[in-house]
């Protein structure tokens, strides 16, 4: 090769470099979100988590019915800061929700539950009186002393407990024309109840009741003083037959005021004892009253004295339909 010829000529070809727009930080904005629907799933699974039952309960209709108005929402109404945004309610983290209409449903779910524990503790004292009676009719059944008198003997639950009432025949009264001594028969019936009644946890109400037949022309004496001593000779029978004297939570002489035969006055079945094994609410009424009348300023006592009680039951016969049952007769 001559030195006049030149070189060989060497061409590179290089690719043309591509210039990419700018993103302008998208990513970032998709993460913050990403991010705060995180932190708001935790913050709810945290809510559950420690939250009352009432509180749960509170979220979860928020998430039902997010346009706080009854019935269901099929989306979220506008809120303070656009569609979707935040609504006015608001839960206090560790303490009682504030939701709107939410804390009305907190407190009246507070009243049923205190309902439903009240009425769960009625059925359940109704079924352990049922059940005592269902013993006691068996026991005055199976009772050689009790069979000639089964047809003075009847049973029923009122409002205030079982009842058991002795009430007078024609031929076969329980205590002395006009008098507070018991005949020999109805100790002997009175005795044989005392063992039934001391076995039951119950405390007792004791009441007496006279027909409607005027007493005598003494006026310092009349059926109620008549009806009150034939309660407290029912008591002292009761207690010589073996009942505890702390048993007895109430002795009352009601005269003709509560008849058990209303259309016939004088009817002798309204001569009677009533003896109530009472239910913890009549005892705690009871005791209630007691208390009242402890603090206002009484009488002197006197030789016999009455009580006049409002009658739960003026028919002289249980107000529950179906739960009246009377001995065989």
């Amino acid at each position: 090769m001559s030195e006049n010829e030149s070189e060989p000529l060497i061409v590179v070809r290089r690719g043309r470099r591509r210039k990419y727009g700018h993103h302008g930080g998208a990513w970032k904005v998709a993460y913050a979100d990403f991010v705060t629907a995180m932190m708001a799933f935790f913050l709810v699974m945290w809510l559950i988590g420690v939250g009352t039952k009432q509180q749960r309960a509170a979220i979860a209709e928020y998430f039902k019915n997010p346009s706080m108005t009854p019935g269901n929402a099929p989306m979220a109404p506008p809120g303070k800061v656009g569609p979707g945004g935040a609504s006015d309610s608001m839960i206090k983290l560790g303490g009682a929700m504030d939701i709107a209409h939410g804390a009305g449903k907190d407190r009246r779910s507070s009243r049923d539950s205190a309902a439903d524990v009240e009425k769960l503790a009625r059925e359940q004292e109704k079924a352990r009186l049922e059940n005592l009676m269902q013993q006691l009719h068996a026991a005055i059944e199976k009772s050689q002393a009790l069979e000639p008198f089964k047809d003075q003997l009847l049973l029923d639950i009122t409002p205030e407990g079982l009842r058991i009432q002795i009430v007078d025949k024609q031929n076969r009264p329980m205590f002395d024309t006009g008098s507070a001594t018991l005949e020999p028969y109805t100790v002997g019936i009175l005795h044989e109840l005392a063992g039934f009644i001391n076995e039951a946890p119950n405390n007792i109400s004791i009441s007496g009741h006279t027909d409607d037949a005027p007493y005598g022309t003494n006026n310092s004496y009349s059926n109620w003083e008549l009806s009150a001593d034939r309660a407290n000779a029912a008591r002292r029978a009761l207690l010589d037959g073996g009942l505890s004297e702390e048993k007895v939570a109430r002795v009352v002489g009601l005269a003709a005021a509560v008849p058990f035969d209303k259309a016939n006055p004088s009817n002798p079945i309204n001569r009677r004892i009533s003896i109530i094994l009472m239910t913890k609410q009549a005892q705690d009424a009871a005791m209630s009253q007691e208390e009242a009348d402890g603090q206002a300023v009484a009488p002197p006592p006197t030789a016999n004295t009455s009580a006049s009680v409002a009658p739960l039951n003026t028919s002289g016969r249980s107000n529950m339909p179906g739960l009246s049952i009377q001995a065989a007769q």
